[in-house]
């Protein structure tokens, strides 16, 4: 009867996992991860976070790092479904064999090229010294087609890669001449008045891309409608980011000042965020041209626009 009494306690105990096992997988199966860092270039997917699950019955697990190469290793690794991150980066991540698919932009502009007070043009770059927040970034495109301007190369200065939150007071010190990163950290230059705006990114470059929406081939795979409504929902928050409400989404997710936050916007917009093979196409020579990447992924076999 002990004997039993026992396997009745052992069934009942398989059985209970085997419901609690359940009840987990349903609810992960409900969420999707999605990889971010707190700039201003991700408020799209922090605007969509906050009504996915109402409109859709998904849950988003917004998953925040301090670096693109945590960013990317999460990525990479499957850790995560999707990410917002530089698209030279997902790029490089394709052409080195990770299932990925861009599916989306980040945003329209939004980059600025900010240098010292002593600093009028770009041919007065020579000699100095210049940030930028990884060499595969449309920041390292952007600088290079400033130099351009002034019939310089990066042979004529020295580069140098920095944590866009260092930039600013690196600027402020002196320890750098000028620098381009994801906002609002070139907002953050000027607000302090460490240096000035010397060229925005459609002045150099229009429409340039520069962040990107990623998700994983398995995601897309094995939740096709799930990946469907995430995209449709990502490109309708973005359509939804007016001044107004860009701003209070920004103060929401964000430390910066509402000074630096406003200054931030001015230069960004979020609407109309599917990629086309036109301005994919641009990218692609501008990453050949300034030696980025050999062989970049080609429009068909890395963008999926069609859900």
């Amino acid at each position: 009867m002990m004997q039993n009494k026992i396997k009745s306690l052992i069934l009942a105990g398989i059985i209970s996992t085997g419901l609690l096992s359940g009840c987990g997988n349903k609810n992960s199966e409900n969420t999707v991860k999605i990889a971010y860092l707190p700039i201003t270039h991700s408020l799209a997917v922090l605007e969509e976070a906050q009504e996915l699950e109402q409109e859709n019955g998904i849950k988003m697990e917004l998953v925040k790092f301090g670096s693109w190469s945590e960013l990317l290793d999460a990525l990479n690794s499957g850790r995560v479904d999707g990410a917002s991150v530089l698209i030279e980066l997902a790029m490089k991540s394709k052409q080195e064999g990770v299932g990925i698919k861009v599916v989306a932009l980040g945003h329209h502009d939004g980059n600025v090229v900010v240098v010292s007070n002593a600093i009028n043009s770009a041919s007065d770059l020579k000699g100095k010294t210049f940030a930028i927040p990884h060499r595969q970034s449309s920041h390292n495109i952007l600088l290079n087609e400033t130099l351009a301007k002034g019939g310089l190369t990066t042979d004529d200065i020295t580069i140098t890669e920095l944590a866009p939150t260092e930039m600013p007071s690196a600027l402020a010190s002196g320890q750098i001449d000028g620098y381009c990163v994801a906002e609002p950290f070139g907002a953050m230059g000027v607000s302090i008045h460490a240096g000035k705006v010397l060229y925005s990114s459609e002045e150099l470059w229009e429409d340039s891309i520069c962040c990107g929406l990623v998700l994983t081939d398995h995601f897309i795979e094995d939740r096709p409608e799930d990946a469907k409504q995430f995209v449709e929902n990502y490109k309708k928050a973005g359509n939804a980011l007016d001044t107004e409400k860009a701003m209070a989404t920004a103060k929401q997710y964000f430390s910066q000042s509402e000074e630096v936050l406003a200054t931030s916007l001015q230069w960004i917009s979020y609407n109309n965020l599917e990629i086309t093979e036109d301005t994919y196409n641009i990218l692609t020579e501008k990453v050949k041209s300034y030696g980025l990447s050999d062989n970049p992924p080609a429009y068909s076999e890395f963008v999926k626009n069609d859900f």
